[in-house]
C-alpha cells in the first residue's frame, strides 16, 4: 500500500463519518457453491473484528434446507458472540438474519442482541424467496418484530428488489415507499434499501430517498445495500451519502449475491467503499491494509481471486512491493500473532 493514499479531499455535503454494515459473513458466503467451516467464518469475522469493523452480520438462522451455507448458526454465534462483549468502542454488534419466529427464538436463545428482517418490495421476490405474498411475509414478520422488540433486541429491515425486479422489470418509487413504511410500522428500528439485481443507478437513489422523506421515513433510519452488478455501486453509494445517509452495507472481498435471484452478482466490496471514503476524508475506523489482508486470507480459502478492485491492486503492490507501511500493509501473515 503506497503511503498517504488515497489522499484525502473533502467534498461538501457528505457526512464526516459511515457506519459500515458488514454482511460479507452471512449475505457474501451464503451463495458459496459449498460449505466454508465453521472454524474458518469464525476466523473470518474475527479478522473483520480487527480491521476495524463495528457492525458484522454473522449469520443467517433460517431452515438448512433453504441455505445449508448457514446451517451452522448455533455454532458459530457463541464462537464469536465473546466480540460483542469488548468494552467500549471495541464492541462489535453481531445482528443475525431471522426469517420467522422460530428462526428468532434459536437467536435469542443463543444471546443474539440485533436481528434483522428480509421482505421484499415485489411479489415476485416475495414467492420466490419465502414463497409468500409481499402481505403475506409483512404478517409473519409482525410477531417476529414484536417479539423482538419485548427481549430488548434491535430490529433492521432488509427490503430487497427497491430498484428493479428480474421477474417484473421496473419497480414504481411509490410501490418501494409503501413497504418501507410498513416494516416502520411494524416496529424495524432501521432499513436497508437492496439494489438486489445492482440495476439502481443515482438518479433513482435520490428520488427514492426523497421520496421516503416525503413520506414521513427520517434518512437517519436509512441504510443502503447496493450491489456492482452495473459497476453502479459507488456512484450510488455517493449519491446516498450526498442525501445524508451515513449507513452503508458492503462485503468483504465483494463476497456474495442472491440464491434466489441468479442475476445478483456480488455485493459492495468493503475495500472499494472504504478506499472512496478514506478518499473523500471520511471517518470510517477500518484498517483498509488489514480489511485487505483479511480478504486476501477467505479468497485463499475460497479457492478464487477476490472480485474486489482494491484488494486486486493493493494485494499486486504487496507481491511486488513488501515495503509497505508498518500497519496499514497487505500481508498474508499480519494476523499470525493474533
Amino acid at each position: 500500500m503506497i503511503e498517504g493514499l488515497p489522499m484525502a479531499v473533502a467534498a461538501e455535503g457528505l457526512p464526516g463519518r459511515v457506519r459500515i454494515h458488514e454482511v460479507g459473513a452471512r449475505d457474501g458466503l451464503q451463495n458459496e457453491p459449498s460449505t466454508v467451516p465453521v472454524e474458518v467464518k469464525a476466523e473470518f469475522i474475527r479478522r473483520l473484528a480487527d480491521a476495524g469493523l463495528r457492525t458484522i452480520e454473522a449469520t443467517s438462522f433460517v431452515h438448512p434446507r433453504w441455505v445449508p451455507q448457514l446451517a451452522d448458526a448455533e455454532e458459530l454465534f457463541p464462537a464469536v458472540a465473546d466480540l460483542a462483549d469488548r468494552a467500549g468502542a471495541d464492541a462489535v454488534r453481531l445482528p443475525a438474519l431471522v426469517p420467522n419466529e422460530r428462526g428468532l427464538e434459536r437467536a435469542l436463545a443463543l444471546g443474539v442482541r440485533e436481528i434483522a428482517v428480509f421482505g421484499s418490495a415485489t411479489e415476485s421476490f416475495a414467492r420466490a424467496n419465502l414463497n409468500r405474498t409481499v402481505d403475506e411475509a409483512l404478517a409473519m414478520f409482525e410477531p417476529v418484530v414484536a417479539r423482538a422488540k419485548e427481549a430488548g433486541a434491535g430490529v433492521r429491515g432488509y427490503l430487497s428488489m427497491c430498484f428493479g425486479d428480474p421477474w417484473e422489470g421496473p419497480v414504481p418509487v411509490a410501490q418501494v415507499v409503501g413497504v418501507c413504511r410498513r416494516l416502520l410500522d411494524l416496529g424495524c428500528d432501521e432499513l436497508s434499501l437492496g439494489d438486489t439485481i445492482g440495476v439502481a443507478t443515482p438518479g433513482h437513489v435520490t428520488a427514492l430517498l426523497a421520496a421516503l422523506n416525503d413520506a414521513g421515513v427520517p434518512t437517519g433510519r436509512l441504510a443502503v445495500h447496493f450491489h456492482d452488478t452495473y459497476g453502479q455501486a459507488l456512484s450510488n453509494t455517493l449519491a446516498a451519502l450526498r442525501h445524508g445517509v451515513t449507513t452503508v452495507d458492503a462485503s468483504a472481498g465483494g463476497l456474495g449475491g442472491c440464491p434466489y435471484a441468479k442475476s445478483a452478482t456480488g455485493n459492495l466490496a468493503t475495500e472499494d467503499l472504504v478506499w472512496m471514503l478514506h478518499g473523500l476524508g471520511i471517518d470510517t475506523g477500518v484498517d483498509l491494509g488489514r480489511l485487505t489482508a483479511t480478504s486476501v486470507w477467505m479468497a485463499e480459502r475460497l479457492g478464487r481471486p477476490s472480485p474486489s478492485r482494491t484488494v486486486r491492486a493493493l494485494s499486486s503492490q504487496e507481491a511486488h512491493d513488501t515495503r509497505g507501511s508498518r500497519g496499514t500493509q497487505v500481508s498474508r501473515d499480519s494476523h499470525k500473532e493474533q
